[in-house]
């Protein structure tokens, strides 16, 4: 988004909004990569199984509501951003998970 001080700022606001509406339109034409997500998720899983196993539910409880909070931070900023079904999902899912392509 370039900001010319000399444009009138009807002009600025229809260009930031069809640059906003290109920028949209192209993020939900890629297709995601979710390896890393599911990589994240998994390593995830086996971390509440083992919770789970050796009876720590305060630590469960912990850790699966601050997952939790962030998968619905996600999904609400990828509503709030335009994207709507599965594709807010797949988003808000690579958003909490994705974190796992560095293992």
């Amino acid at each position: 988004m370039n900001f010319d001080e000399n444009e009138p700022q009807s002009v600025r606001e229809e260009r930031f909004a069809a640059e906003r509406a290109e920028a949209r339109a192209a993020r939900k034409a890629a297709s995601l990569d979710l390896w890393g997500a599911h990589v994240g998720a998994v390593i995830v899983a086996v971390a509440l199984v083992l919770l789970i196993w050796f009876g720590k539910l305060v630590a469960l409880g912990i850790v699966s509501g601050v997952f939790l909070l962030w998968f619905a931070v996600a999904l609400a900023w990828a509503y709030a951003d335009g994207d709507h079904g599965w594709h807010a999902l797949q988003r808000a899912y690579n958003a909490t998970f994705m974190w796992g392509n560095g293992v």
